[in-house]
């Protein structure tokens, strides 16, 4: 069984997505489907084949979000340190073309949110940057081509 590392802040909005699944949607959803049942004809009944395409959605997403928090290896980021780029670190790049600068923290497959500077762990970008420590460069394969970054802070908590 594998670990799915994630932070405390990760762990914790999927245990209120699971909440909100099973105290708020799947209610609702049950509802739908006896209301849709009530209208008559199943075979022919578009809300009621809607709302089990929903239920099902819903039944699948509360077997993965179980299993995810099952797995979960929650790392306390404010507890880490050091100068080389790990899980939970807070990164800025300098794009070394533009000299742009970006920051990242490298976060679970789940957490992250690009537009929220939380980049995942498996993503091309943070493989790449995974060791490194503060001055060094590194090239990523992106769709555009090959770009390079040089680390300009790497911090943690």
């Amino acid at each position: 069984m594998n670990k799915i590392p994630m932070t405390a802040d990760g762990y914790n909005r999927l245990r209120e997505e699971l909440k909100r699944l099973k105290t708020v949607d799947r209610p609702a959803i049950i509802r739908a489907i006896a209301e849709a049942r009530d209208h008559g004809d199943l075979a022919e009944n578009a809300e009621y084949h809607s709302a089990r395409d929903r239920q099902s959605f819903i039944e699948g997403r509360l077997a993965e979000i179980e299993d995810k928090i099952a797995r979960a290896e929650v790392i306390d980021v404010s507890k880490l340190s050091g100068s080389a780029i790990k899980f939970g670190a807070r990164v800025t790049l300098a794009d070394e073309e533009t000299d742009e600068e970006q920051t990242f923290q490298i976060v679970g497959e789940d957490e992250a949110d690009i537009s929220q500077g939380r980049l995942s762990v498996t993503s091309p970008l943070a493989r790449a940057l995974i060791g490194k420590r503060t001055g060094e460069s590194v090239e990523v394969a992106t769709p555009r081509g090959a770009k390079s970054y040089e680390v300009v802070t790497v911090a943690f908590g």
